[in-house]
């Protein structure tokens, strides 16, 4: 069968309240007293993700709950599922779409609807201390199953040979948690998401994020243009990092994963310097912006939930978290394009399922993880 293009284009205190049961994926409650720092965790792979409590935002609890767009993906996949994981760990798929909504045209036009341009798995030990990020090449040739639309009528068909990107314009973010979990074998307790104009406005309210680049990067198709040395970037060239592919490695959406991976790193770094208690009027401004722009399932899509799951998160350091990139090989038939190396591919979602750290032998063969990035995290 034909690959499907999915319509890519490759160039361009008041406390909050108590901490909330999340159903299937309960995370344990901590006895210790919050921390300050109620900032806890960000992620983005062209994407980011903000959680913010504490500190003075209780007030408006009401009007941030208001903000978060929820999906019922329990409802919309039914029980054709993996089984859950009933020993204290996690998973959750972090997305970052590509809608062009409101961004009137600057990062491409004719570009129409919105597809999983990053796509990368969380998973959270059991002692939630401990992390693994496998991210999911968007570029990958994957069995898409068949979906029911966001918006209604008939589902549409599987595909032997899709991009895996295509799955969140075929059916929005429930489609791509179900692909996910057909190639995994791996149940998404949750899933989190973010578009190009949300992720722009967090890293500007943050205040920006610091990062080292090793030698100049240069890419006229997202715009970014970085000397070597020590930078502070706010959300415009933030944004064009995650988003650049020409100006590193072979061009390809591998190089782009490890930009992402490192900034990701540097957000958490970031987020572990803020503290909401030193000025609510900020924060509140940042759990506005933050809550406005992620998505969630229905099972996190409240600001306490969020605020809960931050906490759960606290102790997760970027030194303690583990990225790879999900194993493939270039795809013979077009070389724009990676498959997945399925033994490898197996060892990580095992390692996962088994709640153990992914064995370094499964990514050795893959193209994704060959060279280091040239980017750090830190200034």
């Amino acid at each position: 069968m034909p690959h499907e293009s999915g319509n890519e284009h490759r160039a361009p205190s008041a406390d909050g309240p108590a901490m909330p049961d999340y159903g299937p994926a309960r995370v344990r409650r901590s006895r210790r007293k919050p921390r300050k720092k109620a900032l806890r965790y960000v992620a983005w792979g062209a994407l980011g993700l903000v959680l913010v409590g504490g500190g003075g935002v209780a007030y408006a609890w009401q009007h941030l709950n208001g903000n978060i767009q929820g999906t019922d993906v329990d409802a919309a996949l039914g029980h054709d599922r993996p089984a859950e994981q009933r020993d204290g760990s996690m998973n959750i798929l972090l997305l970052g779409s590509d809608s062009r909504a409101g961004t009137h045209g600057e990062y491409g036009r004719g570009v129409s609807g919105a597809r999983a341009d990053t796509a990368m798995v969380l998973h959270v030990d059991k002692t939630h201390k401990k992390a693994s990020v496998v991210s999911i090449p968007r570029d990958t040739m994957v069995q898409r199953p068949s979906c029911a639309p966001s918006h209604g009528g008939a589902d549409t068909a599987g595909a032997q040979q899709a991009m895996f990107n295509s799955s969140y314009q075929v059916g929005g973010p429930a489609c791509t948690v179900k692909t996910v979990e057909k190639m995994s074998g791996v149940r998404m307790d949750h899933y989190l998401e973010v578009d190009f104009k949300g992720f722009q406005k967090l890293i500007d309210e943050l205040g920006g994020v610091d990062i080292t680049t090793h030698k100049a990067i240069k890419d006229h198709n997202s715009g970014l243009s970085l000397t070597a040395g020590k930078h502070t970037l706010k959300g415009k060239q933030a944004l064009e990092l995650v988003r650049t592919r020409h100006g590193v490695g072979d061009g390809s959406d591998l190089g782009r994963i490890q930009l992402q991976q490192a900034f990701i790193k540097a957000l958490i770094h970031r987020a572990n310097t803020v503290d909401p208690l030193s000025d609510p009027a900020t924060s509140y401004d940042l759990a506005d912006t933050a809550t406005k722009t992620v998505s969630a399932d229905s099972g996190l899509a409240s600001a306490d939930k969020l605020l809960g799951l931050a906490k759960e998160l606290k102790g997760i350091s970027p030194e303690r978290t583990n990225m790879v990139t999900m194993p493939v090989t270039y795809d013979a038939q077009d070389s724009g394009r990676v498959k997945p190396l399925d033994k490898a591919s197996h060892q990580v979602w095992d390692a996962l399922r088994q709640d153990r750290p992914i064995p370094k032998s499964a990514t050795q063969d893959s193209v994704g993880d060959r060279s280091d990035s040239p980017v750090s995290a830190g200034s």
